[in-house]
């Protein structure tokens, strides 16, 4: 017995309108014999909630009709379902502004689209603070450091934000600073978590008023509590020291000294911490710094130093030869005075920076190391801590890194030594100042 093809009203694949008795669209050429005769199961609902009609009630339902256009020849329009006004199964027409249903029915009734979705939020919650919402809190009082972050909480005393709690940069991290025909630039370095160097940079004038420049570079030493305070009291004390001596007449020699044992005062100082404070960490040492400076005349030029930050001479020309003119207060530096081993074999061991000397309460003894000299030729001074060092040890490695143009532009040379240490790995705090001999006179432009 032949199947009986299933009756539709239009094609399935184009929508075209069909005869009874069609078994191909006469739009697409679809073959309507491939159509799978519909189940003769029935649903128990339909999507509005409605029982089905009977049968013999089902078939007198009046269907909408597509209207056709005018002509023969003319292709009837392609409707969308949408585009017929819709009825229930009883021939009822559906109201236009059927409302959305209520919140948890998955169908409308109205048109049998699903709402299973929510509907999208028309803001997402911002993970950093919302600046509307900062924008409405109380403006702080002139002074209070703001947040940059959300720029309305106040910063505590611990540097984070007590509206947002973001951590802020510490000024510290990196430093700047001209004075004159002088410049300095400390970085925190790649590796470390804070900046425990520290210098002091200024220029005064002698009492026959030739300039003197003043350069103080500190380190603070990791392995004490508060590095960095010790760091910034003692480059701080040792600078002002020499700015005041200087202009007094006293030898920039002797003033250096006195610089020296100044800043070393200012660092035991810190160690004076209630006995509370002690007690949380029994352990660990004073405060304590290495320090290095120079003071450079029109005629002179002094370093002194305690610990093992240290001063090169570089001359503007470069044929002539550079000079270390520091010696380090360190392990491998007594190796090597005391002759038992070599300079290559004693810095390559793992105890080669171990320090013998610092400021500090807990210094063994206070050994401050002076020196001056009288260069014949131009060329600049520069002042560093090991951070800098470590990636150019030698003179000459040093001289290598050093700008020519060092001495009319100090700032851009310092710059460019401490991205040389960060380009090398940065695994400590750079610190370097890069001083002009012979010092220019007063007023004169450099650059």
């Amino acid at each position: 017995m032949m199947s009986q093809m299933p009756q539709l009203s239009a094609c399935p694949s184009c929508e075209e309108p069909l005869e009874s008795g069609d078994r191909f669209c006469g739009a697409c050429g679809y073959d309507l014999s491939a159509v799978p005769a519909p189940p003769d199961d029935h649903p128990t609902l339909t999507m509005n909630g409605a029982g089905p009609l009977p049968p013999e009630e089902a078939t007198d339902v009046n269907w909408p009709l597509v209207p056709q256009p005018e002509g023969a020849e003319t292709a009837p329009t392609v409707h969308l379902p949408t585009d017929l006004p819709g009825t229930d199964s009883g021939g009822t027409p559906l109201p236009s502004d059927s409302p959305l249903p209520p919140t948890g029915s998955p169908v409308s009734p109205a048109t049998g689209v699903r709402f299973d979705r929510p509907p999208e939020p028309d803001e997402y919650p911002l993970q950093a603070p919302d600046p509307r919402v900062a924008a409405e809190l109380p403006t702080p009082a002139e002074g209070t450091k703001v947040c940059v972050a959300c720029r309305s909480g106040r910063v505590d005393p611990d540097g984070y934000c007590e509206n947002c709690g973001h951590a802020q940069p510490r000024e510290r991290d990196h430093m700047e600073q001209e004075s004159g025909p002088l410049a300095a630039v400390s970085d925190r370095g790649l590796r470390h978590h804070r900046n425990e160097d520290a210098f002091a940079v200024g220029q005064c004038a002698l009492p026959d008023g030739t300039p003197a420049l003043v350069a103080v570079v500190c380190d603070g030493v990791s392995s004490a509590t508060r590095p960095d305070a010790a760091s910034l009291a003692a480059s701080r004390k040792a600078g002002e020291s020499l700015l005041a001596a200087l202009p007094q007449g006293t030898h920039p020699q002797q003033a250096m000294h006195e610089a020296i044992i100044a800043a070393s005062h200012a660092v035991n100082s810190l160690a004076e911490e209630p006995a509370t404070a002690r007690e949380h960490a029994p352990h660990q040492n004073a405060p304590a710094c290495t320090l290095v400076a120079s003071v450079v005349t029109p005629a002179l030029l002094v370093v002194g130093w305690v610990g093992d930050s240290r001063a090169y001479w570089i001359p503007v020309d470069r044929s002539s030869p550079p000079a270390r003119l520091t010696e380090d207060d360190s392990w491998a530096a007594q190796m090597v005075a005391a002759g038992l081993m070599s300079e290559t074999e004693a810095y390559a061991d793992e105890r080669a920076h171990a320090i013998t000397g610092w400021l500090g309460a807990d210094a063994y003894e206070l050994e401050p190391h002076t020196a001056s000299f009288k260069p014949d030729r131009p060329g600049v001074v520069v002042v560093c801590t090991d951070g800098l060092w470590n990636y150019a040890e030698s003179a000459e490695e040093m001289a290598e890194v050093v700008p020519p143009d060092a001495m009319v532009r100090p700032l851009h040379s310092a710059q460019v030594l401490v991205g040389h240490a960060l380009d090398g790995g940065g695994h400590d705090n750079v610190t370097v100042a890069v001083v002009p001999f012979p010092a220019p006179p007063q007023g004169a432009v450099i650059g």
